[in-house]
């Protein structure tokens, strides 16, 4: 056969123009080829240019980035241009093959010309968009009205010569003419608009906002249509990331239209327009709100899921096309062709186009590629909004709390945990609703279409089928909700776990000492008992809920065919059945999503009545009262001129949060004079529930001057402060601020608080940096020593997430804030709480009295310290609420003796000059010690595990500092084999055996019908009369030669079949559960254990963050998060690999395609979980700081409030929630593109085991009815290829929890045992008290010097020595290495008579009593804390108590010895803590006490009694005072003087105190 362009048919001359030149077809169809050649000649030299001169930069930058208008519309129009043109290809080709005697090229080359030139106009329009240079464009404009014309042209023949819609290629001209025509109209709109030719003066454009700032790298909204679809903007950061890490520079700033700020305003304006004049009590609805704000978008979504859902239903129907026509085929029952001609050249019908197997194969292919880019279309839109939503309502929660009244706070009705739960729970609800939303409305839809579509193949039967799924969905729904259940109550023992944990490790030095681990660790056990209780009832309900999701189609199966083959007595035919099937398999998912969904929707109506109420709940006043009748506005006025301007530099102004006013300056009342700068007349303040706190309150505060407010514990000093502050609700009288001062207050509280920042931020607290002025706030407040031990100095982070420091650091840092601040007056609230007497001369002299007063500053100071208060310029005493005295000392000296001699009395020290350069020991100095010791330790500990080295690394980075490295990792083999182990061997068994069982059941069902189906059919079609062969396509057609006999048999064994399936599915379920209960069960115990017996130096070293994070949320990941993932990973692969098989097994051919296929997958997983892992991590880490700077903002909110920071705080909360939603949003557009990859993967699957199936059936090879097999095998590897991968990216990343908890498995215990049996110990040792050190050496580790060296001492029984000396020579390891708590290397210890170290650690420790510094309390009763052992009966306490100076203050305390202390103690005072402290040691009646510094923080008054007391009660004990204060151990026996670990001088005291020159003589003078 000769190519010729009109054909070289015989007779006929296709050149002829006898009937006039148009007549020719061919020469219609050559006129139709010149549109096309002319555009590829002029636009190929234009690209080839343009290409040339880009090479040199090769990416342009995306600033250029501009949409024409009509941009979408065009792309989607040369999308159906390109289809209508393959159709046109192939109607040609056919037409050409199956009739023609010879080629006729005009029938299909205009065809392939016409789709190389509509690929080529779009290449060509995208980069004349990239570069925008819209004059180009006039050659489109030209190509499409040619186009058009010459098409109109073949159109009109057509009709003359009465073609008509019946032949298939007037169709497709008549649709190329319509499409030609809006393209010609979309061309010259571009004109209208841009005015780029024909027009005097062309519309500039300039690429949008986001565009031209390079920050921006989120690029979804700015590409063209197909980028936007497939994402193929990811394509460089997912690649990248396989060569170095993603890190937050690389994904940059998010669009302005998604930032939180953005869509608070949206959101803000719309809950604000419905606060209605009429009724302004009525709260405005959230959800109304959110409508209003976000609705579209969400429609938008909807619109997108519907058009998915409809094309979902192309698969099954598809198939039963193809089946069908196989079985016509096979059957030889092919319909007659008709031969059709006009032009000389033959025409195809239209019907014909759907009876053709590869037509149906290559739409099902499309229909399949079109379905997933708008189902991902649809994800990817609800995500951007539900991102948006949580952006936009915790701006909304974060402006609420910044306006929150103190009283809520403190009172309890707003606790810090339910704001955190607002921030991390509710919101995210709400998120994860928007993100189901479209599932709500699209699924009853599919729902009703699905069953319709059975209806029509298989008649009632179906139904029946299809109501066995819906009877099932409300049972799932009871599954679902109490899963939902039970996850909280699993949650409330895990919070109850996770604070006694806390509680534990906290106290775990006391613990130790005290030899009670094994009591809280066995509560901790109990706890997580129940716990476990509601977590096996959460498995349970998870594997049922999963055995449903898997065996209801297996059910909907077997009764539709069991009850068609008992009302039609035959078997359906296998493009019925298999279509069948497909729609099971796509009714299944919207039925057990709708629980899920139906589930988060109620819980969304909880979280949205949650914020309702939060948004609803009071604020604090606004400032209008601080001066009588000025109002100031409460939003404005919140900032200095100086930090606006920081923030307005960057963005336009449009972008500010709400509205900086600058404050109204105020005009002067004559009332006020200059020199008071704050004055309180009449005041009757109150925490709410109206009983006044502080009552009848008259003072002022001078101007310029030192004020001091003195009093009892607990009179109300703090809250004056806070009452001047405007943190207290006012009943009655004023607070009158002198107007130059309100607008500046530095304020340190009492409780210490600090930013997660650095030390420096910490003080300057968004104040400029000035060297000088740092450098001596740092000096005044005697920081420079502990700012020298962080590892990296002043840029150290501290706060929650940070190091840990102690009390006195913490409240110098606090203090040194508000010496930094450049106000006008300064509040300081009892600053010397923490502090030692030192420290607090030091800040008192440099800091306030220098520092601030030089300044001429307004001081107002709360203290304990009476001693101060010669240097006060004006003294407020307090007493019960109300203001006892207001003058000078003098004053008080000469009105009211009587106080003033009290007050004398409890200075029992007068106040020199300290004599600078006697450095005494303190218990800063403690502190620093501590610090140190935490930090020499570790970097000892990595000198010595350099195997461990990296992990250990990966560790303190993971857990300390929010920095995370990513370390590329494989899926971690030897991890997942540690968390299997620990689940049981015969678990893992149970689950892989029944596993793979379940898979070969399932496939064996399907297979089964395959047959049977194909079985029946044929015997119809070898029916003896010849026109059966169409009784296989009619339904209830009754024929004589069916072989009933088989049929039974056919049946039983697919019942049987299915039977098993449906059983196995449950045990799969159970058995993958139950293995990870197992498994998450022992994890979690040897944990503990091994914590719990954990050498105190393992505290010391190791972060008590990154031990907390083992407990909580690695410990919840290996609970809950990695059992189902477990599951879904082995499910999915499963079903993969099964599919595949199958369709292999069915026809060789796909086994080709199969190749390329694999490999394409191979990358695409291995790219994604690269670049899945970092995005997860950045996800997790960017999340952290925001929920920090919450809970840290509701912590430190009259902190802010005073300093007037709340822009500078709302700014930065802006800034985390926005990295936060970038990172989010990196990471479901990851997904997406993921999945859009495995998706299109899945279309070529289906594609390539259509074709090899058409193909193989011409050759004779599968029946229908295993084609029918093949194909819908094929259709569900789309829905499953995704998640193999996502699973798999996610059970990498929860195994790093596995791999953590494994980490801490390997910790060393203490030694438990000793060389004596317990047994061997006297019941009643020690009874005398007599010590004997000889030559002890000691030291914290093996890698570390000694800290005790040849120590030798003897104490005789009842004698009380007291122990003194510098920092770090020793003291407090002593009192340890008498609990044998360090390491003893050399030397021994004898208490009468035994040696320590061979004694069992339990007996020794549980047979001393020791007092701490620091005052541990557990939470629980006094009782209690007491006596954890319950052995003692309450007399003893209540004697315990008396001697503490408790016991008065204790029966007065609703249920005596049973009162509830709080965590930590916080219900009583430091002071009290310490009380209780000592009285814990009295219950012990040991004889011998150790007392560490015990008295630092009690006043003066109590610790005279204390001495005494202890004296008397201990007078028949030895008891070992470590000292800090040297006067406490004036009146010892004994006086040990210790230097670097050496005694140095050992006597009694007054001996001591003769040596003029010795070290205690200097101790004494200095404290004297």
């Amino acid at each position: 056969m000769g190519l010729s362009f009109c054909g070289n048919d015989e007779n006929v001359s296709g050149y002829s123009v006898d009937d006039g030149m148009l007549n020719n077809g061919c020469f219609v169809d050559a006129l139709n080829l010149v549109p096309h050649v002319f555009l590829l000649f002029i636009t190929f030299p234009i690209l080839f240019i343009g290409w040339g001169s880009q090479s040199s930069k090769v990416q342009i930058h995306h600033n250029t980035w501009l949409h024409f208008p009509g941009h979408n519309l065009r792309w989607i129009l040369t999308f159906l241009l390109l289809f209508v043109h393959v159709c046109e290809f192939a109607e040609g080709l056919v037409s050409n093959n199956r009739m023609m005697d010879t080629n006729h090229l005009h029938l299909f080359m205009p065809a392939f010309m016409g789709f190389v030139a509509a690929t080529t106009s779009v290449v060509y329009y995208h980069n004349i968009e990239t570069s925008n240079f819209p004059k180009l464009l006039l050659v489109l404009f030209i190509y499409w009205v040619l186009a058009f014309i010459t098409k109109s042209i073949k159109l009109w023949k057509f009709a003359e010569y009465h073609v008509g819609p019946q032949q298939l290629r007037f169709c497709i001209t008549a649709l190329l003419v319509i499409l030609y025509g809006l393209l010609m109209a979309v061309e010259v709109n571009v004109i209208r608009i841009r005015k780029y030719v024909f027009f005097a003066n062309p519309q500039k454009v300039k690429p949008p906002e986001d565009l031209q700032d390079l920050g921006v790298r989120f690029l979804q909204p700015f590409v063209n249509l197909l980028s936007k679809a497939t994402y193929w903007w990811m394509n460089p950061l997912i690649m990248g990331a396989h060569k170095r890490p993603i890190e937050l520079k690389k994904i940059g700033k998010l669009p302005i239209a998604m930032r939180a700020l953005t869509n608070y305003l949206r959101l803000k304006d719309a809950y604000e327009d419905q606060k209605s004049a009429e009724n302004p009590d009525r709260a405005p609805s959230i959800w109304r709100s959110m409508y209003r704000a976000f609705g579209r978008p969400i429609l938008l979504s909807s619109t997108f899921r519907y058009l998915a859902d409809l094309l979902g239903f192309a698969g099954p129907l598809c198939i039963s096309g193809i089946v069908r026509n196989l079985m016509l085929e096979e059957g030889g029952a092919a319909p007659a062709k008709i031969r059709e001609t006009y032009f000389d050249v033959h025409f195809m019908l239209s019907t014909e186009l759907l009876q053709n197997t590869s037509v149906l194969a290559v739409l099902l292919f499309l229909a399949l590629v079109l379905q997933r880019t708008f189902l991902q279309a649809s994800y990817y839109v609800t995500i951007e909004t539900g991102i948006n939503v949580r952006g936009a309502l915790l701006a909304m929660i974060y402006n609420k709390i910044l306006h929150l009244s103190t009283s809520n706070m403190s009172m309890g009705e707003m606790t810090l945990g339910q704001i955190n739960n607002l921030v991390a729970i509710e919101t995210n609800q709400l998120m994860w609703f928007l993100f189901l939303c479209p599932n709500l409305w699209a699924m009853p839809v599919q729902i009703v279409m699905g069953v319709i579509l059975l209806y029509y193949l298989l008649g009632w039967s179906a139904m029946i089928g299809a109501s066995v799924i819906v009877l099932l969905a409300p049972v799932q729904y009871l599954i679902a909700t109490k899963l939902a259940d039970t996850q909280k109550s699993t949650l409330e023992h895990s919070t109850d776990r996770l604070k006694k944990t806390t509680e534990i490790l906290k106290g775990i030095k006391l613990l130790k000492l005290y030899a009670w681990e094994n009591i809280f660790c066995g509560s901790v056990e109990e706890t997580r008992g129940k716990e476990l209780k509601s977590l096996k009832t959460f498995a349970f309900y998870t594997s049922m809920s999963i055995f449903m999701n898997a065996a209801i189609p297996i059910a909907a199966v077997l009764v539709t065919f069991v009850v068609h083959h008992i009302i039609n007595k035959r078997c359906p035919s296998p493009s019925e059945a298999f279509a069948a099937l497909a729609l099971f398999n796509i009714l299944v998912t919207p039925l057990f999503l709708l629980s899920t969904v139906v589930r988060f929707a109620v819980k969304a109506l909880v979280s949205v009545q949650k914020l309702g109420e939060f948004l609803q709940s009071d604020e604090i006043g606004d400032d209008s009262w601080r001066n009588g009748e000025m109002a100031v506005p409460s939003e404005g006025a919140k900032k200095h001129p100086g930090v606006t301007k920081a923030i307005n530099r960057k963005q336009p102004l449009r972008y500010q949060m709400d509205n900086y006013e600058q404050p109204s300056r105020r005009q002067m009342r004559p009332s006020e004079t200059e020199d008071v700068a704050v004055k309180v007349s009449n005041g009757c303040f109150t925490w709410g529930s109206n009983l006044s706190t502080l009552s009848d309150i008259n003072i002022r505060i001078p101007t310029g001057q030192l004020t001091m407010i003195v009093g009892q514990v607990g009179c109300g000093k703090s809250s004056l402060l806070l009452a001047m502050l405007g943190e207290m609700q006012t009943i009655s009288g004023r607070v009158h601020w002198s107007n130059k001062n309100r607008y500046s207050v530095a304020y340190a509280t009492q409780k210490s608080w600090l930013l997660n920042a650095t030390v420096e931020e910490n003080i300057t607290f968004g104040s400029p940096f000035n060297k000088q002025r740092y450098k001596a706030v740092i000096d005044a407040c005697s920081l420079q020593l502990d700012i020298d031990l962080l590892p990296f100095g002043d840029q150290t982070e501290i706060g929650e997430r940070g190091i840990n420091l102690s009390g006195g650091q913490r409240q110098r840092i606090c203090v040194a804030r508000a010496l930094y601040q450049n106000t006008n007056i300064v509040f300081l609230d009892d600053p010397f709480s923490a502090l030692d007497i030192h420290l607090s001369d030091h800040l008192l002299q440099e800091g306030i009295l220098k520092f601030l007063q030089d300044d001429k500053r307004t001081v107002v100071l709360v203290t304990h310290k009476l001693q101060y208060l010669i240097h006060a310029d004006w003294i407020i005493a307090m007493k019960g609420g109300s203001v006892l005295r207001e003058g000078t000392l003098k004053d008080i000296q000469t009105h009211d003796v009587e106080l003033y001699d009290h007050w004398k009395t409890l200075m029992n020290r007068q106040d020199q000059e300290l004599e600078k350069d006697i450095e005494q020991d303190s218990q800063t100095t403690m502190e620093r010690k501590t610090l140190r010791r935490a930090f020499y330790s570790r970097e000892a500990k990595n000198q010595v595990d350099d195997e461990d080295e990296e992990e250990e690394e990966e560790e303190e980075d993971d857990d300390n500092f929010s920095t995370t490295t990513s370390r590329r990792s494989k899926v971690p083999w030897k991890v997942c084999w540690c968390y299997m182990s620990s689940g049981g061997f015969f678990m893992v068994f149970l689950m892989v055996s029944s596993k793979l069982l379940k898979h070969s059941v399932i496939v064996a069902i399907d297979y089964w019908l395959a047959i049977w189906t194909s079985k029946s059919n044929q015997s119809v079609v070898e029916g003896p009369n010849g026109t059966c062969q169409f009784q296989v396509l009619s339904r209830n057609a009754t024929f004589p030669g069916s072989s009933d006999s088989e049929d039974p048999i056919y049946l039983t064994v697919f019942i049987v079949l299915c039977a098993a399936g449906i059983t196995l599915c449950l045990i799969t379920s159970l058995t993958v559960e139950f293995l990870g209960l197992s498994a998450a069960t022992n994890l979690h115990d040897n944990l503990l254990n091994k914590i719990i017996h954990a050498p105190l130096r393992f505290f010391d070293i190791t972060p008590l963050g990154q031990i907390l994070n083992r407990f909580s949320a690695d410990t919840n990941i290996i609970d809950q998060h990695i059992p189902p993932t477990l599951e879904s990973l082995t499910r999915s692969t499963l079903l993969c690999l099964s599919a595949i098989g199958v369709i292999s097994s069915i026809t060789r051919y796909f086994l080709i395609a199969l190749v390329p296929l694999a490999v394409a997958f191979y990358f695409i997983q291995k790219y994604f979980r690269v670049a899945s892992k970092d995005l997860q991590d950045l996800d997790d880490s960017t999340q952290l700081p925001l929920l920090c700077h919450f809970s840290e903002t509701a912590e430190g909110l009259t902190t802010i409030r005073a300093f007037r920071h709340e822009a500078r705080f709302k700014q930065r909360m802006l800034e985390l929630t926005d990295t936060n939603n970038t990172a989010y949003l990196f990471l479901s557009a990851a997904n997406r593109w993921l999945e859009v990859r495995t998706d299109y993967l899945g279309a070529v699957i289906v594609l390539a085991a259509a074709g090899a199936s058409i193909w193989g059936s011409r050759c004779g090879q599968p029946s229908g009815g295993l084609v029918g097999l093949a194909l819908t095998y094929a259709l569900t590897v789309t829905n499953y290829l995704n998640w193999v991968v996502r699973n798999l990216a996610d059970l990498e990343v929860q195994m790093a929890a596995v791999k953590k908890v494994n980490s801490f498995l390997g910790t060393e215990s203490e030694n438990y045992e000793g060389s004596m049996d317990s047994s061997q110990v006297p019941e009643n040792w020690p009874h005398d008290g007599e010590i004997k050190i000889q030559d002890l050496c000691v030291r914290y580790d093996p890698m570390l010097k000694p800290v005790l060296k040849h120590v030798n001492a003897y104490v005789q029984p009842g004698q009380k020595v007291g122990i003194c000396g510098r920092t770090g020579s020793g003291k407090s390891s002593l009192s340890l290495a008498f609990f044998n708590m360090v390491d003893i290397f050399e030397g021994k210890i004898v208490i009468d008579g035994i040696d320590i170290c061979k004694l069992p650690l339990q007996t020794l420790r549980s047979r001393l009593s020791i007092i701490l510094q620091d005052p541990v309390l557990f939470s629980g009763s006094i009782r209690f804390n007491l006596d954890p052992e319950q052995t003692c009966n309450d007399e003893r306490l209540w004697e315990a108590l008396e001697i503490a100076q408790l016991k008065n203050m204790v029966k007065a305390l609703p249920g005596g010895l049973d009162a509830v202390v709080t965590e930590g103690g916080e219900n009583f005072s430091v002071g009290q803590r310490q009380l209780f402290c000592l009285a814990r040691a009295f219950v012990r009646k040991s004889s011998i006490l150790i007392m560490d510094e015990a008295t630092a923080s009690i006043d003066m008054a109590t610790e005279n009694i204390l001495q005494k007391v202890v004296m008397t009660a201990f007078a028949d004990r030895t008891v070992v005072t470590i000292a800090h204060r040297v006067h406490t151990i004036l009146t010892a026996d004994l006086v040990i003087v210790m230097k670097r670990g050496n005694i140095l001088e050992y006597d009694k005291p007054e001996t001591l105190l003769e040596q003029e020159d010795g070290m205690f003589a200097s101790f004494v003078k200095a404290d004297m």
